[in-house]
């Protein structure tokens, strides 16, 4: 998966709206959305509310989560644990991305959000690059990926799979008989 792909996904993370139009409930496959009234909010998926607010069809409201104290709380408990602490939503990075490029006019205080995601990001990937050389060091065969994102394992997703790869060759090469491909039947 490329992060053109996690995004999409991401995409279809609900959001909410204050529409500033009149419709009834529309149908849709991925489910049913609406009815929409001017100053009611309505959850809708992040591509519609993305699509409506283009359009200057609604303002969207920001995640709970997407709040400068409690990404500061966030932050800091990141910051302290050595493991990977769980994060608001599984496509936290990519929401933050999206609303804040489409949308900063209706996110209160959206540089100093932007900045404390980036922060989490950064302690994160720096964490898991920490993890990722003690796995390869310690010649591990699996890894537990507890609380991580699409997104940040597809960042590290290459490092890892070319080292994995070469820890398979250099290991088989130490073996006699494995780059043969005997096996315990051959005589």
């Amino acid at each position: 998966m490329d992060p053109s792909e996690v995004e999409f996904l991401a995409e279809k993370e609900m959001v909410k709206i204050i529409p500033n139009f009149s419709l009834d409930k529309i149908y849709l496959i991925g489910g049913d959305l609406g009815p929409f009234n001017p100053g009611l909010s309505v959850g809708v998926p992040l591509w519609l509310a993305l699509n409506l607010k283009q359009r200057q069809k609604c303002r969207i409201v920001p995640p709970e989560w997407m709040d400068v104290e409690k990404l500061e709380e966030i932050r800091e408990l990141e910051r302290r644990e050595d493991t990977f602490t769980p994060v608001p939503s599984p496509y936290y990075m990519e929401l933050t991305k999206l609303l804040l490029n489409h949308a900063s006019d209706n996110i209160p205080k959206a540089d100093e959000i932007r900045t404390l995601v980036k922060d989490i990001w950064d302690t994160r990937i720096a964490k898991l690059r920490l993890s990722a050389d003690s796995f390869i060091n310690q010649q591990e065969a699996h890894a537990k990926l507890d609380n991580l994102t699409l997104m940040e394992i597809n960042t590290t997703r290459t490092f890892l799979l070319d080292s994995l790869n070469c820890m398979y060759k250099l290991r088989s090469n130490l073996m006699p008989g494995a780059s043969k491909g005997k096996s315990s039947m051959d005589f």
